[in-house]
């Protein structure tokens, strides 16, 4: 998978992480995840591809005003990890996933948490694969301000995994 590069995000390509429109409801919480990153409190790491550009992304969040996901200390949570469908199967989730790893046992953390939602199970089957397990579940209630300054509610019942990071060798 050699002309795929993994690297960390910049201001500029925020508009790319809308893909084409499909997650253009999502500027706002993009433009946020961001300041926390400029703020040392996450990390968004992006799968780019010479021709096609941004093609995956997953968001990695230190700390959290719910513990049980991120306590800024030895928990981290990772989340809005996709891959385009037409680069999928070709090994760029798991890329991503250990770069978000590594980055994370350098860190110092020594658990990775996240939610998958329980009508995906391709990503479910990725998880697994990867060492995570199903430890509960969430309800998935959550609300944001989408582009256009409305409201949204989401309702996205998901399992709860965690992976504990084997020490720095």
């Amino acid at each position: 998978m050699p002309h795929y590069t993994i690297r960390t995000a910049r201001r500029s390509d925020l508009p790319a992480l809308e893909w084409d429109g499909a997650y253009t409801h999502f500027r706002r919480l993009f433009a946020r995840a961001y300041e926390y990153v400029l703020r040392g409190e996450a990390t968004i790491f992006l799968a780019e591809h010479p021709q096609d550009g941004i093609v995956g992304q997953v968001f990695v969040q230190y700390e959290s005003n719910r513990p049980e996901l991120a306590d800024g200390n030895e928990r981290a949570y990772v989340y809005s990890f996709r891959v385009k469908p037409a680069h999928r199967g070709q090994g760029i989730g798991t890329r991503l996933m250990e770069t978000v790893e590594n980055d994370l046992r350098a860190r110092g953390f020594r658990r990775v948490t996240l939610n998958v939602a329980k009508d995906n199970p391709r990503a479910r089957q990725l998880y697994e694969r990867l060492g995570y397990r199903v430890v509960g579940e969430d309800p998935g209630q959550w609300s944001y301000e989408d582009h256009n300054g409305h409201r949204r509610f989401v309702s996205e019942p998901a399992w709860r995994m965690w992976k504990e990071l084997s020490p720095k060798t």
